[in-house]
C-alpha cells in the first residue's frame, strides 16, 4: 500500500514528463507555466489512492490522474481570468503574466490536452471513465456559472451556495476517487461510497478555502488574503452575514462602495464576521462534512488498514492552514 507522499511522487514525476512541442509554442508556454506552479495535486493523487485500495500497479491510472490535473489547472486558469485574480500559488496568474486572450486560448488548449491524456486509458475502461470525466467537466462549468450569477445577487442562500461549491469543487475530487475505483474493478457500492467520500471532503475543502481567504496567512495560502472580501464573493461567511439583520445594512454599504481603501474594507468586513462568530460556525460546518466523509469511507468494503492514508488525507484537507 502506497503512502500519500509516495503517490504524490509518482504524480509529480509524471506531470514533469509532460512536454508540449506543438507550434506555436507560445500557445503552450502558459500551460507549462501553470503546471510548473505545483499545488497540492490532491485530485490526481486520489485517483491512484482509490485504485491502490484494490490493486498495486497504480501507474495504470496515470492517464486519468494527468487528465484530471491538466483539467483542474485549466479551470483555475479561466477562473483567475474571470475573477481578475492577480496571484495563483504565489505567482502571477496567466492573464497577468501574458494577457486575457492568451489565458482564454491556452485554457482551451489545456482542456483538449486533458482529453488527450484520458484517451490513453486502457480501452476496457475508457467508456465509463470518459463518461464520468465528461459529466464532471460539465458540472464544474455549471458550478462556475452559478458562482458568477451569485455575484449579481444579494439573496443567495446557504443551500444554494453549498450546491454551487459541490459542482465547482467537490465533484472533481469525487470523480478522481471513482475513476480509480472503476479501473480497479471495485464494486458499484464501493465506487459510489468513494464518490460520496470525495463530495463531502470537497465541500469541507472549499469551505476551508473560503475561511483561509479571510483568516489565513498569505505566505502559506499562496493568494492575497481578503481577496474574496474585496470582490464581494458570495462565500459561506458573506452569505451568513447578509442573513443577519443587525449587520446587513453596514455590510451592504461596503459591498456597494466603489471607492475604498482595500485594507480598510478587509478589516471592516472581517470585524463583522468576528462579531457574528462566523469563523467558528464555518469550522463547525467543515467538521460536519469531514465526519460525513469518514462515514462514507467506513462503508467501503476494504480492511481499515488499507484505507488509513485516505483517512489521514481527509483530516489534513479539512484542518489545513494553506
Amino acid at each position: 500500500m502506497y503512502a500519500f507522499d509516495e503517490v504524490l511522487d509518482i504524480v509529480n514525476s509524471s506531470i514533469n514528463e509532460i512536454k508540449y512541442t506543438h507550434n506555436p509554442i507560445t500557445l503552450f508556454e502558459p500551460i507549462t507555466y501553470i503546471l510548473s506552479l505545483g499545488g497540492k495535486r490532491v485530485r490526481p493523487a486520489l485517483a491512484l489512492m482509490s485504485y491502490n485500495l484494490y490493486r498495486e500497479d497504480v501507474r495504470r491510472v496515470i492517464p486519468v490522474a494527468l487528465a484530471i490535473e491538466v483539467f483542474h489547472n485549466f479551470t483555475l486558469l479561466h477562473d483567475d481570468l474571470m475573477d481578475r485574480a492577480d496571484i495563483r500559488r504565489g505567482k502571477p496568474t496567466v492573464h497577468i503574466k501574458w494577457n486575457d486572450n492568451t489565458a482564454v486560448l491556452s485554457g482551451d488548449a489545456m482542456l483538449i490536452e486533458a482529453y488527450k491524456e484520458i484517451a490513453k486509458v486502457d480501452p476496457a475502461y475508457l467508456s465509463p471513465v470518459i463518461k464520468l470525466f465528461s459529466e464532471t467537466a460539465t458540472e464544474i462549468c455549471c458550478g462556475q456559472q452559478l458562482d458568477m450569477e451569485f455575484e449579481k445577487r444579494m439573496d443567495v442562500t446557504i443551500p444554494e451556495y453549498i450546491e454551487m461549491i459541490r459542482l465547482k469543487t467537490a465533484v472533481l475530487l469525487a470523480c478522481s476517487l471513482k475513476e480509480g475505483a472503476i479501473m480497479a474493478d471495485a464494486s458499484e457500492a464501493d465506487a459510489d461510497n468513494l464518490y460520496e467520500f470525495g463530495i463531502n471532503i470537497g465541500l469541507g475543502f472549499q469551505l476551508k478555502d473560503d475561511l483561509l481567504d479571510v483568516y489565513g496567512n498569505s505566505e502559506n495560502f499562496g493568494k492575497k488574503i481578503g481577496g474574496d472580501i474585496l470582490c464581494n464573493k458570495k462565500t459561506y461567511l458573506l452569505i451568513s452575514a447578509l442573513e443577519n439583520d443587525s449587520v446587513k445594512r453596514d455590510l451592504i454599504s461596503w459591498i456597494d462602495r466603489e471607492s475604498f481603501q482595500e485594507s480598510e474594507k478587509i478589516e471592516a468586513v472581517t470585524a463583522i464576521y468576528n462579531k457574528l462568530g462566523l469563523r467558528q460556525k464555518s469550522e463547525n460546518l467543515i467538521q460536519d462534512y469531514y465526519l460525513k466523509a469518514i462515514a462514507c469511507l467506513d462503508k467501503v468494503n476494504i480492511e481499515q488498514e488499507r484505507k488509513s492514508e485516505l483517512y489521514k488525507l481527509a483530516e489534513n484537507l479539512t484542518s489545513r492552514i494553506s
